[in-house]
């Protein structure tokens, strides 16, 4: 099938003889600027047309085969190419118009509502979907990737725009940058003048980290702003800790890995699909449905912490094991569990680490409660060693606290020890089951 060949006459009247008032983007990002305009065809169909700078692609054929190429592109998360024009030195793409702005817009103008955790992660999905079709294809140039390239449909599903699989440059060739006009951040490849596969990966990097952190980062920052960082640091304030743990952390060391120097190529796409996507939920124990058992079974932190906080020191059996002389330090010890507890209401892991482990340290006053909160800061602090540790160590002095096993399971689950995890969850369900309703986690 012949890919449609639009008439100069009618781009220019769909779009009001390209208006300023129809520019949806200004694309300043190397020698050659184009323009992106909204427009309405003669039926009424909605168009967005690229219009390139005359001198980027002085050779029709060339502009026609490559556009013919990405036209037969066909993914539902990729903005359809549905044709061109050649008009002497004029070359124009034309797609299907997204009306709902862009992910950059969604993510950093703050007069909208703050993007949901589910809602960025079916984003990164979803691009790293099209951008392994794409090398599938053979399209593995995918010039300038970045937040402004992703667009919402009128369901509001992302999509990635096909203009900047059509480029004057080609396939590694290299090309003159505007370094007036730098985008924000850029690859390392494109500062010097080229754009590669790797290129690609490193911005699909930088998207990835949009995503986390609901701010755009500088080129100069870019990878230190996500290497060595705990999670809670890399991510978005506005979310309020509202979002899986596990999918995050999955994502950020996808965002590290294309950010690298040498990222292994198309493969990260596949990963990305892959990590936050995979179902590694517990199934909950005889159909017994209590608040903490489905918080473990999703790996869901932010409940956790929250069934925690309610629950406070309930349940806990504070071993006293300490001489007269011991006594003026227990003020100290009290006072350090309490700005420990103040921290941990706050989700200042760190502080409440510091302080519980004042309160532990001495050994004159032992709490399974203490225990079970700091392993929850370490399992926070993407540390599960420790809060393994802690939840052993709070089994042993409560030996049939739910609770505690709830915190082995989850510890173990982070381990991927997932066989141990399922026998501690099934276990603590169980002494969960027989306690009286009013004194159940979460309840």
């Amino acid at each position: 099938m012949r890919f449609p060949q639009y008439n100069f006459a009618e781009l220019s009247a769909a779009t009001d003889e390209f208006s300023l008032q129809n520019v949806l983007s200004q694309l300043i990002g190397d020698e050659f600027p184009s323009f992106v305009y909204r427009g309405r065809l003669h039926g009424g169909q909605q168009i967005a047309v690229k219009r390139f700078c005359k001198d980027a692609w002085p050779d029709a054929e060339e502009f026609k085969e490559v556009a013919t190429a990405v036209g037969r592109l066909r993914h539902r998360r990729l903005v359809k190419l549905i044709g061109y024009c050649c008009h002497e030195d004029e070359r124009l793409l034309v797609a299907e118009f997204m009306p709902n702005d862009t992910l950059a817009t969604r993510l950093f103008n703050l007069k909208f509502k703050t993007m949901e955790w589910s809602r960025r992660l079916r984003v990164a999905c979803y691009i790293a979907e099209v951008l392994e079709y794409c090398n599938i294809e053979g399209q593995t140039l995918y010039h300038g990737l970045n937040s402004n390239k992703v667009v919402f449909d009128e369901a509001g599903n992302p999509c990635l725009s096909c203009f900047d699989l059509v480029k004057n440059s080609r396939d590694g060739r290299s090309y003159n940058i505007n370094f007036d006009y730098m985008p924000a951040y850029m690859p390392p490849e494109c500062l010097n003048g080229m754009v590669t596969p790797e290129s690609v990966i490193f911005s699909f990097g930088i998207v990835l980290q949009d995503l986390l952190s609901g701010e755009q980062i500088s080129k100069d920052d870019s990878l230190e702003m996500i290497m060595g960082k705990q999670i809670p640091t890399c991510m978005d304030s506005r979310l309020n800790g509202e979002y899986s743990w596990k999918d995050a952390t999955a994502l950020k060391k996808l965002a590290s890995q294309c950010l690298q120097n040498n990222p292994k190529g198309p493969a990260h796409y596949k990963g990305c699909r892959a990590s936050p996507q995979q179902d590694k939920t517990l199934p909950i124990p005889q159909q017994i449905s209590f608040p903490m058992a489905e918080a473990v079974t999703r790996m869901d932190l932010t409940a956790i912490h929250q069934i925690l906080f309610l629950a406070h020191y309930k349940g806990d059996v504070a071993s006293r094991e300490f001489s007269f002389q011991d006594w003026q330090k227990m003020r100290e010890m009290l006072e350090a569990r309490n700005r420990g507890d103040l921290a941990f209401n706050d989700k200042d892991l760190k502080t409440a680490i510091e302080c519980y482990s004042q309160f532990l340290d001495k050994g004159i006053l032992v709490s399974a409660t203490v225990h079970v909160r700091r392993s929850l800061c370490y399992l926070m602090s993407d540390q599960p060693d420790k809060a393994l540790r802690d939840a052993m160590q709070a089994q042993r002095i409560q030996a049939n606290w739910p609770l505690a096993f709830y915190m082995l399971a989850v510890s173990l689950r982070q381990l991927n020890m997932n066989r141990d995890s399922t026998n501690m969850l099934n276990k603590a369900t169980a002494l969960e089951k027989q306690r009286p309703r009013n004194s159940r986690l979460g309840t």
